[in-house]
């Protein structure tokens, strides 16, 4: 018979094998060889024969007939037999075995034995296939080895307690008051800090320096421990102030080395409760990395400083020159970071300033970038507006700049607060005449044109504005203008229905005669786009039927009142307290589920309650009305009921909706999470998705750490929209 081959012999042959069939034939052999041995039972070639086997194992071919052999092994008293035992039950041996519990009296002798290497072995075993009812027989066991002296035998025992627990949550009443006892051991907090020390002051041999640094791993690997160590424990965070100082401050940052040492240390300093003027001075470092020529440190810096915006603002702010200038690098990832954290650092007393420079970036960013740019000073200009004439311009800017990649909801955003300003209707008209005069190809810009010269045709046409340059408008430019809308290739079926509405809302607001508009309109009569057909139609009908309502029918909107969420939600607490007891109908409860699943189906423009309504009899007037779909006061939608999404240990998440009024499609969502636990949560996450015809807006969160025992929650925003009206 052919000697079988050793561990490392049998290694190098099925390298060795050119095909596949010449690895299976080698194996082949080499496992009879192993069975031949198992058989004979000698038992000093039985742990390098299981050896073997794990290898073959290892490859992906089969090895089940040496599981009966690793409990052989594991019950020897021999360390070589015992190791390749425990290591053959580890890769063999599962919960799905029943094999595996004829293990457990082998462990349990091993754990009593006192031999150090051999109890590391058993609990290895116990951690990784250690099944519930194993579990339940060893637990006392293993907390006895809560009290060794040796921390290699006690670390060990801890991590095979984690895994029993997850298998049997009853045994956490086992283990945790040992577990309490070991909190109390001496912290290790001091002496790490003292290596630490060593290494920035005194440093080590030279072997172990890295361009000048002292062994800058053996640094990181002691900041990162220290950052877990201080996180939410003020005694350890106190400890290591004057010692993140010396780093920040005595690190040498002309070479990669020392400044992923200073990172690691700015993490720890955010991390940890660290002093306010050593936060300052961690954010300091993250400014300097933005001066860095590497391209890789400039773009941590500035992850880092988004990171850092919302629990240091001021500081973060100092900074501002510097992140503006990174707008205008040439690597696309860079940019978009730099204008992340440039939208996250606008506020109300630099609002102006930062928009100049938006602006300035948004007429030469690439086109990947444009619509995350224009959304963003749209946000912050309806947030920090300092004038309504400032919004009115920063808004006409974004539309003659980048009109095609700004949100849905632009136009209508745009025309309410025309509709609002009514000392600048005249400035409007005239601006948005001038910008559509030289450009008719950016479709918002278009139909928020033709929506204001509809309304405030006649203000163009009385005389100039002090504050726009003066020229004069004749009426047929504005008809001939409007028409040239109507007649472009460029012009969208939505633009046409501003233009041949804005022409209709003239016939009533211009002295002349308005054959040229009976003309224009009843030429649409028969297009080819239904709505633009139905229009004209109905306009036409309006000429010839209705001529002398036409004037009451085209009057100027009405303003529609912005709804203040603050107001609603006093308002409605106090008309729930006061109505009593008897007068308050029961409300049927929904299922948790269907509450989630109905979620999205909030977007749709038609609601429930709006369709439930009884049809009235219209008047031949108001028929009419309907006939044009005139724009008239919707009823006022029912409240959405808050949600509650997640609750578990004491977290627990609510969504509250509300839905603006000028903005039907869109959803403001608010998520607070709150904690009544007696741990604080921290580097909480809140994160959303919604379908792809919908656009979601995640904005900052009021913080990520929620205090313990209900304290200051935490708040965050969703601003979702549907521009096409989809349903869910």
């Amino acid at each position: 018979m052919v000697p079988s081959l050793k561990l490392q012999d049998l290694i190098e042959e099925i390298r060795g094998a050119k095909t596949q069939a010449q690895e299976r034939e080698v194996i082949q052999k080499e496992c009879a060889q192993i069975r031949a041995s198992f058989r004979d039972g000698d038992p000093l070639q039985r742990h390098r024969q299981l050896a073997k086997l794990l290898y073959v194992h290892m490859l992906g071919y089969p090895a089940h007939f040496g599981q009966m052999e690793c409990l052989k092994l594991i019950a020897s008293p021999r360390f070589t037999d015992k190791r390749v035992g425990y290591l053959g039950a580890m890769l063999l041996l599962d919960e799905r075995h029943d094999a595996h519990l004829l293990i457990t009296n082998s462990i349990k002798n091993d754990l009593s034995q006192g031999i150090q290497p051999v109890q590391g072995l058993a609990l290895c075993t116990l951690s990784t296939m250690g099944s519930a009812e194993m579990c339940r027989d060893l637990a006392t066991e293993v907390e006895k080895l809560f009290q060794q002296p040796s921390p290699y035998v006690r670390k060990k025992a801890i991590l095979a307690a984690v895994h029993m627990i997850r298998k049997d949550p009853e045994l956490s009443n086992i283990f945790l008051p040992p577990c309490t006892k070991l909190l109390r051991e001496r912290h290790h907090v001091p002496q790490l800090v003292q290596i630490l020390r060593t290494l920035v002051t005194t440093g080590y041999s030279t072997e172990h320096s890295i361009s000048g640094v002292s062994d800058p791993f053996l640094q990181v690997q002691i900041l990162r421990l220290l950052r877990i160590l201080g996180r939410n424990h003020e005694e350890s965070s106190e400890t290591m102030n004057d010692l993140l100082a010396q780093v920040a401050t005595n690190t040498d940052t002309s070479r990669n080395a020392g400044n992923a040492v200073l990172l690691e240390t700015v993490l720890t300093i955010m991390a940890i409760h660290s002093a306010a003027g050593l936060r300052v001075l961690a954010v300091n470092i993250l400014g300097r990395f933005l001066l860095n020529n590497d391209k890789n440190i400039r773009y941590v810096a500035l992850t880092s400083l988004l990171q850092l915006v919302q629990s240091d603002h001021s500081a973060v702010q100092r900074h501002r020159s510097t992140v503006v200038e990174c707008l205008q690098e040439k690597d696309a990832s860079l940019s978009r970071r730099a204008l992340e954290l440039s939208l996250a650092l606008v506020n109300s007393s630099n609002v102006r300033a930062m928009m100049q420079e938006l602006q300035a970036f948004l007429e030469s960013c690439p086109p990947d970038l444009r619509a995350d740019c224009a959304s963003g000073i749209l946000l912050a200009a309806e947030r920090f507006a300092p004038s309504k004439r400032w919004h009115i311009d920063t808004i006409l800017h974004v539309l003659t700049t980048a009109g095609t990649h700004v949100r849905d909801d632009a136009v209508a955003n745009l025309t309410q607060l025309i509709g609002e300003a009514e000392e600048l209707h005249t400035y409007s008209v005239r601006r948005l005449y001038s910008a559509l005069a030289e450009d008719i190809s950016q479709q918002p810009l278009v139909q928020v044109a033709a929506w204001c010269i509809g309304e405030y045709g006649d203000l163009l046409l009385e005389g100039n504005c002090e504050e726009t340059e003066p020229f004069q408008v004749e009426e047929e430019d504005v008809l001939a203008l409007l028409e040239k809308v109507l007649q472009s290739h460029m012009s969208l079926p939505a633009t046409r229905g501003y233009a041949i509405t804005a022409l209709m809302k003239l016939s009533t607001r211009l002295q002349g005669d308005n054959n040229r508009i009976r003309q224009v309109v009843s030429i649409y009569g028969s297009c080819m786009d239904i709505e633009l057909q139905q229009r004209a139609v109905e306009y036409n009908v309006l000429f010839q039927k209705y001529d002398h309502m036409r004037a009451a029918i085209l009057e100027k909107m009405p303003l529609v009142e912005r709804s203040d969420p603050q107001v609603n939600e006093e308002g409605k607490e106090k008309q729930t307290g006061a109505q009593p007891l008897e007068a308050t109908a029961p409300v049927p409860t929904q299922p948790q589920a269907t509450k989630l699943l109905d979620l999205l189906d909030l977007l749709d423009d038609t609601s429930g309650h709006a369709q439930r309504l009884p049809p009235l009899d219209p008047s031949p007037g108001e028929a009419l009305i309907n006939l044009l779909d005139l724009p008239c006061a919707p009823p006022t939608p029912a409240p959405i009921p808050s949600v509650r999404v997640f609750e578990r240990k004491g977290l627990q998440l609510d969504l509250s909706f509300m839905r603006p009024s000028e903005t039907p499609a869109l959803l403001l969502v608010t998520a607070t999470t709150t904690n009544s636990s007696e741990e604080a949560v921290t580097h909480f996450v809140c994160q959303a998705a919604v379908p792809k015809s919908f656009q979601l807006q995640l904005q900052a969160p009021s913080g990520n750490t929620i205090p313990a025992q209900g304290g200051p929650p935490i708040t965050q925003v969703f601003r979702i929209l549907n521009p096409n009206k989809v349903s869910c």
